[in-house]
């Protein structure tokens, strides 16, 4: 697959300029990678995100040696659902891990990657088919990777998709949440609902097809 560095850039600078328009100039641009190549991740950071995402943990095993090699020590955040028995082939590429969302991962990941920089995902939309604890949950979480010796920097959720009331209120909630517990970081935020999650309050978001157009199902 082909990268059109030029178009990646042009649409970095619109989405920083509407980022900016927003009242979010200091909110962190990441760019979701999966299943394009890491021209695409090396295209994405030359450009000015702050850095890549990557949801699957075999892709992105996969294209470890190609980022270390064409990025010096890329921001990777891993955004996909966690499954401990991957946490191992991680440790060495991913520096953020956004999607803590039980105790056993906490602790499987303070086992492998001890001190790691987190996030705990929170699922505010209460739909079966995401990922994340309940709002009720995320204190505890929170407490149990402190006391693993994990960093917590934040909170990290999928909005629930077409629906703006209901997106906003979830983004809402979740930095209600990261308030209360005093947490800076708000993950949230995609191509489709950026701008209310910023409007919101995030912190972070997570751009693919913005940047990329659309990706190709592997």
């Amino acid at each position: 697959m082909s990268v059109d560095v030029a178009r990646v850039a042009d649409n970095v600078a619109a989405l920083r300029a509407r980022l900016a328009e927003l009242g979010g100039a200091g909110v962190a641009l990441l760019a979701v990678t999966k299943t394009f190549p890491v021209e695409a991740a090396a295209a994405a950071i030359d450009a000015g995100c702050d850095g890549i995402g990557e949801n699957y943990a075999q892709e992105l095993v996969a294209k470890s040696d190609g980022l270390l090699a064409i990025i010096p020590r890329p921001d990777v955040h891993f955004i996909g659902h966690l499954q401990s028995n991957k946490v191992r082939s991680l440790v060495d590429v991913v520096t953020v891990w956004e999607t803590l969302d039980r105790p056993s991962i906490i602790e499987e990941l303070a086992r492998r990657a001890a001190g790691a920089t987190v996030m705990v995902q929170v699922n505010v939309s209460g739909e079966a088919s995401k990922s994340g604890c309940t709002p009720a949950a995320a204190e505890s979480l929170v407490s149990t990777a402190i006391e693993h010796g994990l960093n917590v920097v934040g909170l990290m959720t999928v909005g629930r998709a077409g629906d703006v009331t209901a997106a906003r209120l979830g983004f809402r909630e979740l930095r209600t949440l990261a308030d209360g517990l005093g947490l800076v970081q708000c993950s949230m935020g995609m191509s489709d609902d950026f701008e209310w999650a910023v409007q919101e309050g995030a912190t972070q978001v997570r751009i693919g097809s913005a940047l990329f157009g659309q990706r190709v199902r592997p």
